[in-house]
């Protein structure tokens, strides 16, 4: 059995605007919270854990702020690339209107990647993972490993800044079985 649990970066310091690939700091400042999400952590995992991380300075700086040395960063674990809505503010995204969540998913924007693009690249990563491991990710991350389970229906799941998401993985690779033990623990108050 491994447990795989994706925290979800600090707040991005975004100033209103979308940062899927952007590279944005996270407001680190309240070390209450990290210490809370420590302990967390501890209890939900234990000691012997390793840390991996996407590559975003947000995500790399949460994992310093948690008390990690620098994780070693993996390119697959990026959220998603959201093209030409990249750096939009929020009132200046379309309105997709009410999708089904498969074609939600399945939506690209220009110059960008799916839900499902993002998740084929994500979930090998998940997959890949032999040790309990907390991941330093985004939400799309911990909407990709939720994904392994509930298909689709895991972009319903609100992932909240500096949040927990806890899956167990037992079998091998192909023959895998998951299991969902937690979504969205959240840290702040």
């Amino acid at each position: 059995m491994v447990t795989i649990a994706v925290l979800r970066h600090a707040p991005a310091l975004t100033g209103g605007r979308l940062a899927g690939r952007g590279d944005v700091d996270a407001d680190c400042g309240d070390a209450a919270a990290f210490r809370r999400m420590r302990q967390q952590v501890r209890q939900m995992l234990g000691a012997d854990l390793r840390a991996l991380s996407s590559p975003a300075r947000r995500c790399v700086q949460t994992a310093g702020a948690m008390g990690f040395a620098p994780p070693p960063t993996d390119p697959g674990l990026w959220e998603q690339d959201y093209g030409a809505w990249e750096g939009l503010t929020y009132e200046q995204l379309p309105d997709l209107g009410p999708l089904p969540t498969h074609q939600l998913a399945a939506h690209r924007p220009s110059g960008g990647e799916s839900f499902d693009d993002m998740a084929a690249r994500v979930q090998p990563v998940l997959r890949s993972v032999a040790h309990d491991t907390l991941i330093f990710g985004h939400a799309g991350t911990a909407r990709a490993a939720l994904a392994l389970v509930v298909g689709h229906r895991a972009l319903s799941f609100a992932i909240a800044p500096l949040s927990l998401t806890v899956l167990r993985r037992s079998g091998m690779a192909g023959a895998e079985t998951w299991a969902i033990e937690a979504v969205n623990l959240t840290a702040l108050p």
